[in-house]
């Protein structure tokens, strides 16, 4: 026998049912970022179908399209448990999307609060992260675009300095190394000038064979980390408006999953006490 929707009387003339509105506007909220997910997976998947196979496991770990993947087909499952689930009034759906989402904004907060806290070994891990980077630029062209966008962005160059670009086999400063680009760091490291008409495209050359006062008149000699670091300082209130941007529409997800599961037990409980006592009218 299946079970009735819509509301139910009990014996002491409550009256319980499932909400539409709380129902479709989970709906809704799940179906938002459903779609999301698929643009975020089609563009993770397009990405990665662009690159040679050899420069894609090279260097897996840093690959943006990869964490764009990552990213778009755990959202896409989670959101897809939350329209299913309230669409067809699943509870063991529901509970999933729930629970799911409780976990990843608790892991979000231990992580801030960890970071905060342990700031140096943040500071560390991020640092293995751009070194990393470093030594796979040429690999890879959209991890090359972005760290040329960030290098120009910030006024930075390399991850503690300039001369880290010496991890990168193109850019190495060993005598046997035979790139033409040995010792040189990428274009995104020079301080291009306004009043310039023509960019020397080749500002970057020979310059980790220069001393730090002599090449800060061509290149940004600080590196990007204690760039990002001070940005960070700089705009608490952004980051922490941006967390909060985060972490609202999982509280709501959270809240709404959690009201329709209560609301759809309550109504089997009582549709359950309906029958037993229409089966039994003496108890």
């Amino acid at each position: 026998m299946g079970r009735r929707r819509g509301g139910a009387h009990g014996s002491d003339g409550e009256f319980t049912f499932v909400s539409p509105v709380v129902k479709y506007l989970l709906f809704i909220f799940n179906f938002i970022f459903w779609i999301i997910s698929l643009v975020m997976v089609s563009i993770g998947v397009y990405a990665r179908m662009m690159k040679h196979a050899e420069a894609a496991l090279a260097c897996l770990s840093v690959d943006p399209a990869v964490m764009l993947l990552v990213i778009g087909v755990l959202m896409f499952i989670l959101t897809f448990c939350g329209c299913v689930g309230s669409l067809r009034e699943n509870i063991c759906l529901l509970q999933t999307f729930c629970i799911c989402l409780t976990v990843l904004f608790m892991l979000q907060l231990v992580a801030g609060i960890l970071g905060f806290i342990f700031s140096d070994k943040a500071r560390t891990k991020v640092s293995e992260i751009i070194n990393n980077a470093i030594v796979h630029y040429r690999d890879d062209l959209d991890l090359q675009n972005l760290i040329d966008f960030g290098q120009r962005e910030y006024g930075c160059c390399g991850g503690v300095t300039y001369t880290d670009w010496s991890q990168n086999i193109y850019f190495n400063c060993e005598q046997n190394n035979p790139s033409r680009e040995r010792c040189s760091v990428p274009f995104s490291c020079c301080i291009i000038s306004k009043n310039k008409e023509v960019i020397n495209t080749m500002c970057g050359q020979g310059m980790q064979e220069m001393d730090y006062l002599k090449a800060g008149d061509y290149i940004y000699t600080n590196g990007c980390i204690d760039k990002l670091v001070n940005w960070i300082h700089s705009n608490l209130f952004l980051l922490g408006g941006i967390a909060l941007g985060l972490a609202i529409p999982q509280l709501v997800g959270i809240l709404l999953s959690q009201i329709l599961i209560n609301q759809i037990k309550d109504q089997i409980e009582l549709q359950n006490y309906n029958l037993k006592h229409q089966s039994d009218p003496w108890s």
